[in-house]
């Protein structure tokens, strides 16, 4: 009969932007640390596989002779895109671990950032998704996608931020500081702002983020706008997942802090940092996994 201390497990937190590795022991001391390229299931499944495996592989040599073998590791993987549980078993069947388990990004982070505590947790990069726990249960709204969603989102932004500036070389909104910056990136030729927009992906939207948000900190009309239209939305997923009083709010990703100033104040009394990292959650599903083997 084999024993979980004759295995060592695995963590990997993946998403559009490059992904992470880690590896441990079955007690949870950490061996070693790796980190990836892109590793977004929906958007390229077959480049999200490759990307994770080489950043174990690479988690694995830099660990050496400490580490023991794949076939000997439990693993749990996160990433942005798994949209069901076909997605996971497919993903799972691909990776050469003894057990896997595989979820979306939002969990891992979710019980990353929350740790054991009740309340809820807003995650803003170039995606968005807003999460609430109670025990042990979970429940999450948003994380469909740029096409589709990712209100507040680093990538929703920037398509706005364009839209705004579109809008504004037409005489239908007003300019501000912001959108003639934007605008003179473009050497002010409106059809190379459009052609843009035609094809940036979502990390290319979320690159004007930054912008707006100093903007907005600026006083700029629009990037304060923007801001607050994108609170708005937060604002209503909050009051969907009805907190308790001592339910706490936890704001992560690139743009999840940023986003502080301008939520309601009756969230902003609740707002304390994270407990740790969506690699944090992962490792915790790992180690449930671990207990599973006999």
């Amino acid at each position: 009969m084999s024993s979980r201390t004759e295995y060592q497990i695995c963590a990997v937190d993946g998403g559009g932007t490059g992904c992470r590795a880690v590896i441990g022991r079955s007690d949870g001391v950490i061996l070693a640390r790796a980190a990836g390229g892109p590793a977004n299931y929906t958007t390229n499944p077959i480049q999200a596989a490759e990307n994770l495996q080489k950043a174990v592989d690479e988690a694995l040599s830099l660990a050496g002779s400490d580490a023991l073998p794949l076939e000997r590791t439990v693993a749990h993987v996160g990433l942005a895109g798994i949209m069901c549980e076909d997605d996971s078993q497919a993903l799972a069947a691909q990776l050469p671990f003894a057990r896997c388990s595989v979820s979306d990004d939002r969990l891992t982070s979710a019980l990353g950032g929350l740790g054991d505590r009740d309340g809820a947790l807003l995650a803003i990069g170039t995606g968005s998704f807003a999460a609430g726990r109670r025990g042990g249960s979970v429940r999450f709204l948003g994380g469909y996608g740029f096409k589709a969603g990712d209100q507040a989102s680093g990538a929703w932004l920037g398509r706005e931020l364009l839209s705004q500036t579109l809008l504004a070389c037409d005489g239908l909104a007003a300019p501000s500081d912001l959108t003639r910056a934007v605008f003179a990136r473009f050497d002010e030729k409106i059809h190379r702002l459009a052609t843009y927009s035609a094809t940036a992906d979502p990390s290319q939207y979320a690159g004007f983020a930054p912008q707006i948000v100093q903007a907005a900190k600026d006083g700029d009309a629009v990037g304060r706008r923007l801001m607050e239209d994108g609170a708005a939305y937060l604002n209503a997923a909050l009051d969907a997942l009805a907190l308790n009083d001592t339910d706490v709010l936890c704001l992560i990703g690139g743009l999840g802090p940023h986003y502080a100033p301008y939520l309601a104040p009756r969230y902003q009394v609740r707002i304390c940092q994270p407990q740790g990292t969506a690699l944090d959650g992962a490792m915790t599903l790992a180690r449930k996994l671990l207990e599973t083997v006999a």
